[in-house]
């Protein structure tokens, strides 16, 4: 999000360790505040390791996150009242423990602060059925999807994961028909935007109302050098009435759906795809810009971060991602739009 021009703060907890020394000293050399990063004695620094195969995906894995779920509590989260209540948007992730996932969605949900939350893993993404009626976003892969909407209302979808695994590799038409059910078991929940991420293939971004995805979240975005041109260059090439026809889009029982295209890379590894495309996304909304065009320059940022040795690039080529970003834009289409 740094690199990108955002200007988050961020709430953690990391070990007086080698890993917590180097993970500070990062976050520090951005030029963000630092107070919401407890850092004790008593904390072991949160780890995964990864084993990738020769295509670069994830061929095994390894996480310790306990500290988090100790340590990571909603006494400590609750000191930063001030600063979620004063924020465009809060993201929340499944590592946190029950009572810290109540707490950040409590204050967020105070103060009208939309909410996206990050489902981590199948076994974490479960934790949604205690919260949803707080969340705003929700940034599933395929299978995190069956599992939230199995949480949400257990039984409903009985064996349609299965069937989606042995059917997927079809088209953006057919693939979204798989995967409806548990979209709008999520929506018919409360939950106002689902975005679906679904590989190499892109993303598929969901709501009841179309009109939600060409509205700006931040009506007042305080742009900035980096931020305000990243804004320029994809607010003036990427018009939100391309969509215009989502605006008409209304009640319970309907379904808007967008397919945003993946973008052809030089794939090193694959490691940081998912969270640079959210990050990237939130640090857009932050800006202005409306979920379709955060969204497009959040698959810009994934393509970059594939390509890059490490699991973030160094840096990012703010005229190359914006160029992805506009054609990711202009590809991508309606592939729903009608009563559920």
């Amino acid at each position: 999000m740094s690199k990108l021009g955002g200007k988050p703060f961020f709430i953690s907890a990391v070990g007086l360790d080698m890993a917590g020394n180097h993970l500070l000293e990062h976050w520090r050399s951005t030029g963000r505040p630092i107070e919401g990063i407890l850092q004790t004695q008593d904390i072991t620094t949160a780890v995964v390791c990864c084993v990738l195969d020769p295509n670069g995906e994830v061929a095994a894995g390894v996480a310790s996150f306990e500290s988090i779920e100790k340590f990571l509590t909603a006494e400590w989260i609750q000191q930063f009242r001030y600063e979620i209540s004063s924020a465009p948007v809060v993201m929340v992730d499944a590592n946190l423990n029950d009572h810290a996932l109540e707490a950040s969605c409590r204050l967020a949900a105070g103060d009208n602060i939309p909410l996206w939350f990050e489902p981590v893993s199948v076994a974490k993404s479960k934790k949604i059925a205690s919260i949803v009626k707080y969340v705003t976003y929700v940034s599933p892969n395929e299978d995190e999807l069956f599992a939230m909407a199995d949480a949400l209302s257990p039984g409903k979808l009985c064996g349609l994961s299965e069937r989606y695994r042995s059917e997927k590799n079809c088209l953006a038409e057919s693939h979204i028909n798989m995967l409806k059910p548990a979209i709008v078991l999520l929506l018919e929940n409360g939950i106002k935007i689902v975005v679906v991420t679904i590989g190499a293939r892109g993303v598929f971004l969901c709501s009841k109302e179309g009109s939600i995805l060409t509205r700006a979240v931040v009506e007042k975005p305080q742009c900035l050098g980096i931020s305000s041109e990243l804004h320029k260059l994809i607010s003036s090439d990427c018009p939100s009435q391309k969509f215009h026809d989502a605006k008409h889009i209304e009640g319970t029982s309907r379904l808007f759906a967008l397919h945003l295209p993946g973008l052809p890379a030089s794939v090193k590894k694959l490691t940081g795809a998912g969270d640079c495309l959210v990050g990237a996304t939130l640090a857009s909304i932050c800006e202005g810009l409306n979920i379709i065009q955060a969204i497009s320059v959040g698959i810009a940022a994934a393509k970059a971060t594939v390509e890059a040795d490490s699991n973030v690039p160094l840096t990012f080529d703010l005229v190359g991602v914006a160029d992805d970003a506009r054609s990711v834009y202009s590809a991508a289409k309606v592939v729903y739009n009608g009563p559920v």
